[in-house]
């Protein structure tokens, strides 16, 4: 074995996703390198360290074969190889533009160290045969001369970046480079312009640099903003040689030939398109204006915004002086705009505007533009900068980096959120950077897929794309806060409305009447308040609008402090939509209601914030009624239809779920839900669910036969509360194929575990244990076998059990064969037998006595407890098994419909049915209460005032009534026992 694949062992540990693959190309590279095990440890070495160690594998194998002894010699100087490594590891793009150049990579054995723009702009110049001594030099090179200069020096630049040992360090001086580089490949261009148009020096032309180029502060791929100013040039007696319009045509000549070159596409690359947009007038404007026409539109018709980018105006290319003399007429300007009328709320507007305007799957990905991205920093010292540097000189710089530094340094920001907001500030520019490097391509969205995060967090130097995911997210929560601090104005206005709607309070006086009302952290919630309304925004102003009503609704709700949190959470995430702010003001009902809901629940809250935008079913009151099985199923299987990956697909399916859950909960909160239709509508997305599911495990599998879920317990009875799973069995049909039988169990495996895995969306458990033999049994079988089974060895519980199966998902027509071959099980022909009656009664107390939990009062837990769920079922079970076989009305899987069939049938009376029936749909009501109020589920009527008071709120009792609750559930419980006593025990 050579000395070449001795090493290769540590490839994984270097962080190699194909050790396999990365020894061979290693193997392959041993003529090049001469054996050199030394050298092959300083190529690993150097990849280890790169974002992507296979991606750089690739690039230096290219290099490899096409340059034999250039390659030889990088593996011989570390630098230089690190430096490559850095570049291909992170850089796709850099690695085809090496491929296709390979002697570009001799650029970067030499010094990367940051460069001023003389020195790139003699570089670029000289690359298109300009002679870079000339002020306006005419070029006799290509368009691609320009190109392959600059990818050269974005090259060099870029490993500088990727090289840096602490890149949020870095990236102020990359910025400040790349921007320098714009400034080269600008006069470059213009110098290849000028070789096409006759004339040209009969004109002067001078370019300003705008938005990120103008302040010093550009990204890797970027469209670069600038304005066009143009003036005749000037003879030897100091005339003008051409006319004002003649000087304009011939520089929209220029302009048009320096836009092709930056713009166009060619084998040698691309660069970057100039966008002249922000020019007076925008696109509908000349391209070209005379310095006059200039200051004649900024002194007389521009806007505000239009003097908050000329804050980064600066000369940038062509003639400097004509540059200079437009910034020496806008810069006084900008320094005035801060104190003009409706100037402050009009910067917020604009910001929230471009946040509305963003895609919603993109917000959260968006680092330029997204809340608490970028862009929320550059705005919050921009608008400092505006509002304070009309008296102190010192603001008056064009960058965000020296700006907030400025801001800091002279007490207009503190400290210690100067230094939060510059951290996050870098990281996020730095994220932008690698995002960008990897295809050489405008984006500005944090990556979704794992391996890319993965990538990501290695050339950050972080452990892993978790990491990375979470290091974003908590910069973004940083800037929105600082943000939200520094952007607005905290005001207090909303809070001392809440008495009369006009007069002013103290904070103290505020907390006191917060305090009165029902909130228990006053102190909390005025910085919810503060949050919510603070600054002239759209958004602030309706939330000024809304909340003094809202707050009495909170408070009118079990828990208004969490109502209040969980409204600022929604609007956060909802405010800046158009559609939820003017809904919420228009339509006092939606408000009222969204009031009670996040005042109510801690399961509809959670079930909200994980698709905010949900809030839109409390628009209409039909959309919070119960769907039916078929709209639901339709809606899943045209979600999970559009994914080819199951677990994409489930995904798709499981968000439908969740949106159905949160509109019962909705429904049920708002008293538009009983508690019988409530089940059913569970039951109802249960079906569905596993129905839309089942068509998504059993994608591509061969020999599947027909497959049936029965649905047991609660599912099968159609009265599921919120916390039930699904209590099942699964049929397949009859049939020789021994591979049909693993194909079914395949599915349901699949079935399970997709379904129940983690996720944005609740999970769902699929129940078998109450299958034969319980978990030892096989999770499916024939219906044959099924049969047999019930036939030979079925107990009297199994008996019981199936009187609430029901045809849950899958092939209908074996349900109901399934549902045929049992019908004598469940219901036995002559009633039961006595034995087994005792049977039943003995299980009943065994249960009573073991699955109490420890400690637990008997009278409060409303499923277990005497009068509760439990013993109202086993009565009309016991009944149904008795009875059924006679009377077919009995023959219903449904509690309240079982117990009606046997009070018409006269085997109970109408008063002992109408306390049974009571009891049960009292236990059912209480449970899902607890659900929704904790967002967790419990058996067991709270003994805490602090949760049974919002429990019995939500139960329709008023404020202070909790004992009165208890002592009719009590009641009521101990009717319905009386009656289990007589007709379960006794009879």
């Amino acid at each position: 074995m050579s000395r070449i694949a001795t090493l290769t062992g540590s490839l994984a540990r270097a962080g190699f996703g194909d050790p396999a693959a990365a020894a061979a190309f290693l193997q392959s590279w041993e003529p090049v390198l001469g054996g050199d095990a030394a050298r092959v440890e300083r190529l690993v070495k150097a990849m280890s360290g790169s974002a992507d160690p296979d991606l750089a594998l690739a690039g230096f194998d290219r290099l490899a074969s096409s340059l034999p002894d250039a390659f030889a010699a990088l593996a011989d100087d570390e630098t230089w190889g690190v430096r490559t490594a850095r570049v291909l590891g992170a850089s796709a793009a850099f690695g085809r533009h090496l491929s296709a150049h390979p002697g570009d990579v001799e650029v970067l054995r030499d010094d990367v160290s940051e460069r001023d723009e003389a020195a790139l702009r003699a570089e670029l110049l000289d690359a298109v045969g300009a002679d870079p001594s000339v002020v306006e030099a005419v070029a006799s090179g290509t368009p691609d001369d320009l190109r392959l200069a600059y990818r050269r020096a974005l090259l060099r630049t870029a490993a500088r970046d990727l090289t840096a040992p602490e890149p949020a360090d870095a990236v102020e001086g990359v910025a400040r480079e790349l921007s320098a580089l714009a400034d080269a490949v600008v006069e470059a261009g213009l110098a290849l312009a000028r070789a096409e148009v006759p004339g040209w020096e009969t004109v002067r032309l001078a370019v300003i640099a705008l938005g990120k180029c103008g302040a010093r502060e550009l990204n890797y791929v970027s469209d670069v903003d600038v304005l066009y100013i143009a003036e005749p040039a000037l003879g030897v007696a100091g005339e003008p040689v051409v006319s004002a319009s003649e000087a304009v045509a011939l520089a929209s000549k220029i302009v048009a030939s320096l836009s092709r070159t930056t713009s166009a596409h060619s084998a040698a690359g691309t660069i970057w398109p100039l966008d002249a947009a922000l020019r007076p007038e925008g696109k509908a404007g000349p391209l070209v204006r005379t310095l006059a026409s200039m200051r004649a539109y900024y002194e007389r018709w521009a806007k505000d915004w239009e003097f908050q980018a000329m804050l980064k105006a600066r000369p940038m290319a062509g003639d400097l002086h004509l540059a200079q003399d437009f910034v020496d007429i806008v810069w006084p300007l900008v320094w005035q705009v801060g104190g003009h009328d409706d100037f402050v709320p009009a910067v917020q507007a604009m910001r929230k505007r471009v946040i509305s305007l963003i895609p919603a799957k993109e917000a959260d990905a968006e680092i330029k533009l997204g809340a608490g991205g970028l862009r929320d920093t550059e705005f919050s010292v921009q608008l400092l900068q505006l509002v304070h540097g009309r008296s102190d000189a010192r603001l008056r710089l064009r960058g965000t980096f020296e700006g907030l530094a400025a801001l800091v340094q002279h007490g207009y920001v503190g400290r210690e959120d100067g230094a939060r907001l510059d951290a996050a500030y870098r990281f996020q520019r730095v994220l932008e950077h690698r995002v960008q490097l990897s295809q050489l391509r405008r984006t500005h969205l944090f990556p979704a897929d794992a391996e890319t995060r993965r990538t990501l967090a290695r050339s950050l130097r972080l452990p892993d794309g978790d990491a990375v995911a979470d290091a974003y997210q908590a910069s973004k929560r940083r800037v929105l806060s600082l943000h939200q601090r520094l952007f607005y104005s905290p005001l207090l206005e909303a809070v001392a409305r809440i008495p009369s709607g006009a007069v002013r309070l103290t904070s103290e006086a505020a907390e006191a009447r917060l305090l009165a009302l029902g909130y228990r952290d006053p102190k909390a919630a005025l910085r919810h308040i503060e949050s919510l309304t603070q600054g002239v925004t759209r958004q602030a102003e309706i939330q000024r609008q809304l909340l003094p009503a809202m707050l009495g609704w909170f408070a009118e709700g079990p828990n208004p402090d969490h109502g209040l949190l969980a409204f600022r959470q929604v609007s956060e995430a909802l405010g800046k939509t158009s559609w939820y702010l003017r809904a919420l003001r228009d339509e006092g009902a939606m408000a009222e209601n969204l009031a009670k809901v996040l005042a109510s629940s801690r399961y509809a809250v959670d079930l909200l914030l994980r698709a905010p935008q949900s809030v839109q079913l409390l628009s209409e009151p039909d959309l919070i009624r119960a769907r039916t099985t078929d709209e639901i199923l339709g809606e899943m299987r045209a979600s999970a239809r559009r994914h080819d990956d199951q677990a994409k697909a489930i995904g798709a399916i499981r968000a439908v779920r969740r949106e159905e859950l949160l509109r019962l909960a909705m429904g049920d909160l708002l008293g538009e839900i009983d508690v019988e239709a409530l089940g059913a509508g569970l039951a109802d997305v249960m079906s569905a669910t596993i129905d839309a599911a089942l068509e998504v495990a059993s994608r591509g599998v061969d020999h599947l036969p027909g497959l049936a879920v029965i649905a047991m317990g609660r599912w099968g009875g159609r009265e599921l509360s919120y916390s039930s799973d699904a209590d099942a069995m699964v049929v397949i049909d009859d049939g020789d194929d021994p591979d049909a039988a693993r194909a079914a169990l395949s599915v349901v495996t699949t079935l399970r575990r997709l379904l129940a895995q983690p996720g944005p969306d609740p999970a769902l458990e699929i129940d078998l244990d109450l299958r034969p033999e319980g978990k030892g049994g096989t999770m499916a079988r024939t219906l044959a076998s099924y049969a047999k089974y019930y036939a030979t060895w079925a107990s009297t519980w199994e008996s019981q059990a199936l009187l609430r199966a029901d045809h849950g998902a899958g092939d209908r027509g074996l349900s109901s064969r399934f549902l045929d071959a049992v019908a004598a099980v469940r219901y036995p022909i002559g009633g039961l037998e006595a034995k087994k009656v005792t049977e039943i009664r003995k299980l009943k107390a065994r249960m009573e006595a073991e699955r109490m939990p420890r400690g637990a009062d008997p009278k409060r837990h409303v499923k277990l407890g005497p009068g509760g769920l439990s013993d109202v079922e086993w009565v009309v079970q016991l009944l149904q098994l008795r009875h059924a076989d006679a009377e077919a009305a009995l023959r219903t899987p449904t509690t309240l419909a079982a117990l009606a069939a046997e009070e018409a049938s006269g085997l109970i009376g109408a008063d002992d049915a109408s306390r049974l029936g009571e009891a049960w749909r009292w236990a059912s009501r209480i449970r899902n209460a607890t659900m929704l109020l904790r967002g967790k589920a419990s058996d067991t009527i709270p003994t805490d005032m602090r949760e049974l008071a919002p429990v019995s709120e939500l139960l329709g009792y008023p404020k202070g009534a909790a004992s009165e609750f208890i002592e009719d559930w009590l009641q009521r419980a101990r009717a319905a026992r009386r009656v289990m006593d007589r007709l379960f025990w006794e009879a």
